[in-house]
């Protein structure tokens, strides 16, 4: 069964022009920006795959907040450390690219996805089957070590292979984790009760498809590698993904509360260290 989409937190939140989609990055790119990120890996370990960036993006486009690149990125592909940059100058050298060249070419594909993915979560799409429905970047691992020939199966037997899904769903979270400010439940009781629904649909693919493999989505023809109840979970993730792009974009960034300080009394002694009471010199 197709999922359906949730109904609107409220109609201002949908837009109904039709969307500009920016192109979207074919096989050879994405095949390059992987490849980005393996040599990004030998100067910083923990430089994550390609499958988890997208999920981290999803969430960032998604923040209640506009997160900017030199705020995000250095949580991604650096020590989180936030880089101090003047309005309109470029983002100085992270330390994972070799050259600017290389940081420059991997931005530019980042925006192009970046492009996509605002497009799509801003259209108005009813059903997981419209082209310009939302389609992260996951991938099904298992399907694709069940699908090797049988030697190169073997070198990998023993070696924990993440479930479908799972990789992009942890990239999302990490980027919910890491603004908890900005990812904290509005004081309206129903959108809380959006955001929490939307969160678990997302957090549930964070965890092992433990059910009886009967679909490959790797490749039609391939052995089982997901289960059943995995597919929709995942449709269901793609679903929370648009609610919570309705959410924040209907709530607004958060407003900070202004704190006065309290005035002192009136036979206190004036702030200003007059030496005079308050009454008598600024309290007049």
């Amino acid at each position: 069964m197709t999922p359906t989409p949730s109904t609107p937190l409220s109609d201002a939140a949908a837009d109904d022009a039709p969307a500009a989609f920016a192109p979207a990055l074919g096989p050879d790119e994405l095949e390059e920006i992987d490849n980005l990120l393996d040599d990004l890996r030998t100067r910083g370990e923990e430089i994550p795959q390609w499958e988890f960036c997208d999920g981290f993006m999803a969430a960032v486009v998604c923040s209640r907040r506009p997160i900017p690149p030199a705020e995000y990125l250095p949580m991604l592909l650096g020590d989180g450390a936030e880089l101090e940059v003047a309005e309109g100058e470029p983002l100085p050298l992270l330390p994972a690219f070799a050259d600017a060249a290389q940081q420059a070419r991997f931005l530019e594909l980042w925006d192009r996805r970046w492009n996509e993915v605002v497009a799509q979560l801003d259209a108005d799409v009813k059903t997981l089957e419209d082209d310009r429905t939302y389609q992260p970047e996951a991938m099904d691992m298992r399907g694709a070590v069940a699908s090797l020939p049988e030697e190169e199966r073997a070198e990998m037997a023993g070696q924990e292979v993440p479930s479908f899904g799972q990789v992009w769903a942890l990239g999302f979270m990490f980027a919910v984790e890491n603004w908890p400010e900005d990812w904290a439940a509005p004081r309206d009781k129903e959108a809380a009760e959006w955001l929490d629904d939307a969160l678990d649909r997302i957090v549930a693919l964070t965890e092992d498809d433990t059910g009886k493999p009967e679909v490959c989505m790797y490749s039609e023809d391939g052995p089982p590698s997901t289960s059943q109840a995995r597919v929709e979970a995942f449709g269901e993730a793609i679903w929370a993904v648009y609610d919570l792009r309705q959410l924040w974009k209907s709530l607004g960034p958060r407003v900070e509360t202004v704190r006065k300080a309290p005035e002192p009394g009136r036979n206190d002694p004036c702030p200003c260290g007059s030496g005079k009471k308050y009454k008598k010199c600024h309290g007049e």
